[in-house]
């Protein structure tokens, strides 16, 4: 090993604390250190290569150290890094607002509220979504969420989740929340219920942390109408699923729902730096309009941060120049073939889930039951995964892949070889 490697590894042991993960096993190994990208690979300090199988956590869209992005990085520094955006506005927030907005329908999305990561966006839109209520004297105060959906990890955010071993120890603190499995349990609602209800919560199309389930088709819209008829705001938490992954722009765009929050990040600044966007009607925004009671009292210091919005402006821009979403068709088509012969060739993928560009590769016994959740399986055919030149993470024994949106179609094909020799490395022929 590289004297620079072992100096970085061994600070990192003696004082980084990382997310989701178990430190005293972490601190017993020898993890990668990533130090270059370009496109949609990755290096280590040791000078491996690896294909980013999960967009580095779901957040790059086209590819590591782009010329359009990294220039428009550059000449942002030229102008100023940051400025606060409590009392001032600045060019570019302008302009990415606008941009926004104007990628749906005239009169619906309308003003939008700048934040730092998908977690803030949502509690944007939870708190909007309570104050519009008070600022109305109306008296729906209660949320309603879906089993197994994830929203983030604030305190708020955390309280709509529905899987359990990340929300169990806050959810008690939280919001409060009716928690349903389908459509059909909203429509069991009685009157009372839904009258104490002030907005639904969903990941729109497709479940990520939960082991990357797709919603029936048609549902998006079902739910859109459901809300329509109670006066209930929907909120649609596209932290995961805005930005091109799911085959169009926005995975709500796929059933023509407009939302009356919408809940982006991750991807928004072509996953560069960390930057959210709640967007919202006009009628919502009117509602805090006159005394100073009626305000909303939330921001960040890093609110509307201008290197973000140069970022995210800029990967706008490339959607148009690159026509990213009309070159995703056939990448997701070829996705959809690679992954039918991955599971036809290993018995122990036991079902493959995709929408759009985004896959979860379940692996069972090939009876049908589980692994055992002490095995760890699917971190064990990851880490084989590495070895053949994928990085990815598993979410329990569901192998996730979602690469960059620039993914060519070599490349997917090598991505679904990795995880097919990892497979075979763990289970054999």
């Amino acid at each position: 090993m590289r004297d620079d490697s072992r100096r970085w590894i061994e600070a990192d042991r003696s004082h980084c604390w990382h997310p989701f993960t178990r430190q005293s096993e972490w601190c017993r190994k020898d993890p990668l250190v990533i130090v270059r990208g370009e496109g949609v690979w990755l290096w280590d300090s040791e000078g491996n290569r690896y294909l980013d199988g999960n967009s580095s956590i779901w957040t790059n869209v086209h590819g590591h150290h782009h010329p359009t992005l990294d220039a428009a990085i550059r000449a942002q520094l030229d102008q100023v890094a940051h400025t606060s955006y409590l009392g001032f506005a600045h060019p570019r927030a302008s302009e990415l607002a606008e941009r926004l907005c104007g990628l749906f329908p005239e009169g619906t999305l309308e003003r939008v509220f700048f934040s730092d990561d998908g977690s803030t966006a949502i509690e944007c839109a939870v708190r909007m979504a309570l104050q519009y209520r008070l600022n109305r004297r109306e008296p729906q105060t209660r949320f309603i969420a879906f089993e197994n959906g994830y929203h983030g990890d604030t305190l708020g955010a955390a309280s709509l989740g529905g899987v359990g071993r990340f929300t169990s120890t806050v959810s008690r603190f939280g919001l409060e929340v009716t928690r349903v499995a389908a459509m059909e349990d909203l429509e069991t609602l009685s009157p009372g219920a839904i009258a104490e209800v002030a907005a639904v919560i969903i990941e729109p199309l497709i479940q990520g942390v939960n082991e990357m389930r797709p919603w029936p088709s048609g549902m998006l819209a079902e739910l859109r109408r459901w809300c329509d008829r109670h006066g209930v705001h929907l909120i649609l938490d596209e932290v995961m699923t805005g930005f091109g992954r799911t085959g169009t722009m926005f995975a709500c765009q796929r059933e023509d729902v407009i939302p009356d929050f919408l809940c982006l990040a991750k991807g928004l600044t072509g996953g560069y730096l960390p930057m959210a966007a709640t967007l919202t009607t006009g009628r919502i925004y009117d509602a805090f309009l006159g005394g100073t009671d009626l305000a909303f009292y939330y921001g960040h210091s890093y609110t509307a941060n201008p290197l973000g919005c140069a970022a995210a402006l800029a990967s706008l821009e490339i959607f148009e120049t690159e026509r990213t979403l009309e070159a995703l068709q056939p990448k997701i088509a070829r996705m959809t073939d690679l992954l039918s012969e991955l599971s036809a060739s290993y018995p122990e993928v036991h079902e493959v889930r995709q929408c759009g560009l985004v896959a979860g590769i379940e692996l069972r016994r090939t009876d049908g039951s589980k692994f055992p959740a002490a095995e760890r399986i699917g971190e064990e055919v990851c880490l084989a995964a590495s070895k053949h030149g994928l990085l990815t993470r598993p979410i329990l024994d569901t192998v996730v892949l979602m690469p960059p949106l620039s993914v060519s179609m070599d490349e997917l094909e090598f991505a679904t070889n990795a995880i097919g020799a990892a497979v075979h490395d763990c289970f054999g022929a």
